[in-house]
């Protein structure tokens, strides 16, 4: 599996949703779950099935955050940066637009309406190694665009 990567705060959130199915989800679901096969009539079945896919929603979930943690590159947010990078906070502006300030991370914690865009993503990607100053393309998919960088940090 590719390393992930992930700032310190994102680290910190992913083990803290891993701690908490681990320790109190799975226990709540297992009681669900126990209770429904107790019971008899249709309407308890139904409540099993939905026990059962939510344990196994929950079952995946873990085992997708134990794989991303363990492959888990922590990148220190260190102040001031000169080129865009990873745990980079980064102004833009585009043509005739407002300024936008954005954090880039790793695909993990993504979360466009935090203003924290993967660096995988079409805009994360062309602000990558860029200083503040420059113009860059962005390829998106509904087709591309400028940004001029105003300032990184």
């Amino acid at each position: 599996m590719p390393v992930s990567y992930l700032t310190r705060e994102g680290y910190q959130k992913l083990q803290a949703e891993l701690d908490y199915l681990r320790s109190t989800k799975r226990q709540e679901v297992a009681n669900r779950l126990h209770e429904a096969m107790e019971g008899g009539e249709l309407i308890e079945d139904a409540e099993y099935e939905a026990a059962k896919n939510e344990q196994a929603f929950v079952e995946g979930r873990i085992q997708e955050l134990e794989i991303l943690l363990a492959n888990a590159r922590v990148v220190e947010e260190t102040g001031h940066m000169d080129t865009v990078q990873i745990a980079a906070r980064v102004i833009i502006k585009e043509e005739g637009g407002e300024p936008e300030k954005y954090v880039i991370v790793g695909p993990a914690e993504a979360n466009p309406r935090e203003g924290k865009i993967s660096n995988e993503s079409p805009l994360g990607r062309a602000l990558m190694n860029h200083r503040a100053g420059d113009s860059v393309t962005v390829d998106a998919p509904d087709g591309s665009f400028s940004v001029h960088i105003i300032k990184v940090e």
